[in-house]
């Protein structure tokens, strides 16, 4: 994996990145104080946890006067999806290997 695949398997790996991640993916776009009062971590919080969902390409920002807007990105997900797909086509041949095993076990 590279290190963007390792950016994006952290980035995910904190439940409350997560939960703000899947916010943007159901809600829409959010203003940093819509995803503070959901998150109910404090504002600060709620920030650095965006930078770290930005860095790895989850979510894209949008200026409006004071206010930030931030948006998913749900295509930066296809790396994690791609290692997946790989993982469960490796597991189902590994037990099918295991299933012909055990039959020719019984005979």
């Amino acid at each position: 994996m590279t290190n963007s695949h390792d950016e994006l398997f952290r980035a995910l790996a904190d439940p409350t990145r997560r939960a703000i991640f899947e916010k943007l993916c159901t809600g829409g776009e959010q203003t940093v104080g819509v995803l503070t009062a959901q998150a109910r971590v404090s504002q600060p919080a709620v920030s650095k946890h965006l930078a770290v969902l930005k860095q790895a390409g989850l979510v894209l920002d949008r200026h409006e006067g004071r206010q930030t807007h931030y948006s998913a990105q749900p295509k930066a997900l296809t790396p994690l999806l791609d290692w997946t797909n790989q993982m469960a086509r490796f597991w189902d041949r590994r037990f099918d290997d295991l299933d012909d095993l055990l039959k020719r076990m019984d005979q």
